[in-house]
């Protein structure tokens, strides 16, 4: 991996592990625009100055858009929640092998 991509990844990173970042990301995964409320609502949890800063830093980064209709990803964020598709399965099939460890 060249330093190009390192310092890519690691940016990425950083915005990703932003509290809630990843959160606001997965609930417009079904490709839908969300009103400001109805995104609070999905996330769950997040108060609305929080929302406003990942939406600011995701619209900034270039996977988040706003239109008529709300808060929506754009194809880079759609990519990238492509390529996170996996996370579902990979969660469930780790959460079972975590339950088994606790019995």
């Amino acid at each position: 991996m060249s330093s190009k991509e390192s310092v890519a990844i690691g940016q990425l990173l950083e915005l990703l592990e932003s509290r809630y970042a990843m959160r606001v990301l997965w609930a417009l995964r079904d490709g839908h625009a969300q009103t400001f409320r109805l995104l609070q609502d999905s996330v769950g949890g997040i108060t609305p100055n929080t929302l406003n800063t990942r939406i600011k830093e995701l619209r900034e980064a270039g996977l988040m858009t706003h239109g008529n209709d709300g808060y929506a990803v754009t194809l880079a964020g759609a990519d990238l929640l492509k390529r996170l598709g996996d996370l579902q399965a990979f969660a469930g099939k780790w959460a079972a092998g975590q339950a088994k460890k606790s019995k």
